[in-house]
């Protein structure tokens, strides 16, 4: 190589080696502080975009978890009243058999109808007050087969969305509880006219409400059974949600995540590459000076 001094090829081949360690110096620094190996789209394209949809599913299946676990909240609600009404009906049986032994006049028995009736009126009340965030769980607007979510609020069946897409098969499934209101459960002088369960004013009326009785607590029953299996469904949906979410994070980390003790080997060698390229411009730069003894 000549000895010029109009260029100095070697200060600038150390110097582009200098901004290549340093840049890469940069980057690793970038990594440690972060903890992420993929900072920006140049780090890795494909990575990132496969890391953000990862990510995206893992915060929908996180909030698909407190969906679910709304729901179960809202089970137990309605669980809860089921239970009580469950009491009054059975205090109802008792009155109607009270009333259906012979050794009571018609008087006696119009003021055990009187409670027969608060009872009855009291399942309709607690049907009609029993909600969940504004929802009205047991008067009946969660009775219809079919759903309609197109309007401001939503119609017939409550639709439990927990998971990433909109795949009924693995994304959501409906919840549905029958109408529990004394007229519904036929009991009560709500429920049709001379119905079996309409009075016990009269002791024929008092025995024929006994089967009357039976059937309310064998519907109830069933409303109960089915909220039961839906609330075991949904706690074991809530662990197959945790654990897609678990996978999905680890293999989020495996994309995205910096691996420490690799980077700090690279940033290691960038560091000492680094200071070595710094000394050795400071004597490229001074080697033109040599040209002045030949010059003097």
């Amino acid at each position: 190589m000549s000895l010029v001094i109009n260029h100095n090829l070697m200060a600038a081949n150390v110097s582009r080696n200098l901004g290549t360690s340093y840049g890469k110096l940069a980057t690793s620094t970038q990594r440690l502080s972060s903890g992420l190996r993929v900072n920006s789209a140049a780090d890795d394209a494909a990575g990132l975009a496969i890391r953000e949809l990862m990510r995206s599913d893992v915060s929908a299946l996180n909030q698909g978890v407190r969906n679910a676990n709304d729901a179960i909240s809202l089970i137990q609600t309605a669980d809860g009243a089921l239970s009580v009404i469950d009491e009054k009906l059975i205090r109802m049986k008792e009155l109607a058999e009270q009333a259906a032994t012979g050794t009571y006049t018609s008087d006696q028995r119009m003021i055990i109808d009187s409670e027969y009736q608060a009872m009855a009126s009291e399942i309709t009340r607690i049907a009609n007050a029993t909600d969940f965030n504004g929802i009205h769980l047991l008067n009946g607007n969660l009775s219809s087969s079919t759903h309609d979510g197109s309007g401001l609020n939503a119609t017939g069946m409550l639709k439990v969305h927990f998971g990433t897409s909109n795949d009924s098969a693995e994304d959501y499934y409906y919840i549905q509880v029958g109408t529990s209101t004394a007229s519904a459960l036929g009991l009560g002088n709500q429920s049709a006219v001379g119905g079996a369960g309409y009075t016990i004013s009269t002791q024929q009326a008092a025995q024929e409400a006994l089967d009357a009785i039976d059937q309310a607590i064998v519907s109830k029953d069933k409303i109960r059974a089915n909220l039961g299996a839906l609330q075991n469904r949904l706690e074991n949906t809530i662990s197959n949600l945790q654990i897609q979410s678990e996978n999905l994070q680890a293999a989020e980390s495996r994309i995205s995540d910096v691996d420490v003790s690799t980077e700090m080997t690279e940033f290691t060698r960038q560091q000492i590459l680094t200071q070595s390229a710094v000394a050795m411009l400071s004597q490229a730069n001074s080697l033109p000076q040599m040209a002045l003894q030949l010059i003097g």
